[in-house]
């Protein structure tokens, strides 16, 4: 199976600092659904696994985070591209649960769910907690230099980055190195 797991604020959509809290708050960032799309087209799950502190903070309820969802797959079925599923963190900080990143909770669930090990499955965000989250659970790191890691695009990288993380602009520059990297391979095997 090829899957792929990603972040949802900063990497496919827009972040807040004041949070995401409705779906007209939902604005995808350039190029990130098209991008989606293009492994949907190659035969990729794509899964979110996304910290909605939100939630546990009294920002906004699970209604609100479903319409964003919805807007999400609405949006990306005109693209011809769709997510798999959305695992999501509901707790606040203090609630020190094991699924908010960068603990690996939520990875953890996607393994069982799908029935896969995560070894080595790309895993794609734009903070250092969304990588480490990734790493411990065998997963390649991938950092995309939107949302939090917008600052570094001119060069630099956050500390505490996973051994072995590459760094991309955006998804759609991720999404095209796996693609590249998946058609080097096959035509290797031919």
């Amino acid at each position: 199976m090829k899957l792929v797991i990603l972040d949802r604020d900063g990497t496919i959509n827009r972040d807040s600092d004041d949070y995401v809290k409705a779906p007209d708050e939902w604005e995808p960032l350039p190029g990130a659904l098209e991008a989606i799309a293009r492994l949907t087209h190659a035969g990729w799950h794509v899964v979110v696994a996304s910290n909605q502190s939100g939630l546990g903070r009294g920002l906004f309820d699970v209604a609100s985070l479903n319409a964003m969802h919805a807007k999400m797959h609405k949006l990306l079925a005109a693209l011809g591209g769709r997510i798999d599923a959305v695992f999501y963190c509901p707790h606040s900080p203090e609630e020190r649960c094991t699924c908010r990143k960068p603990l690996p909770g939520l990875f953890e669930q996607i393994g069982a769910r799908f029935g896969v090990p995560l070894k080595g499955v790309p895993t794609a965000g734009d903070s250092v907690r969304d990588l480490l989250a990734g790493a411990a659970a065998g997963c390649e790191p991938h950092l995309v230099l939107t949302g939090k890691s917008a600052s570094y695009a001119g060069g630099g990288q956050p500390d505490g980055l996973p051994d072995g993380t590459r760094i991309h602009a955006d998804l759609a520059a991720f999404v095209e190195f796996l693609l590249s990297r998946a058609a080097a391979g096959t035509l290797q095997k031919q």
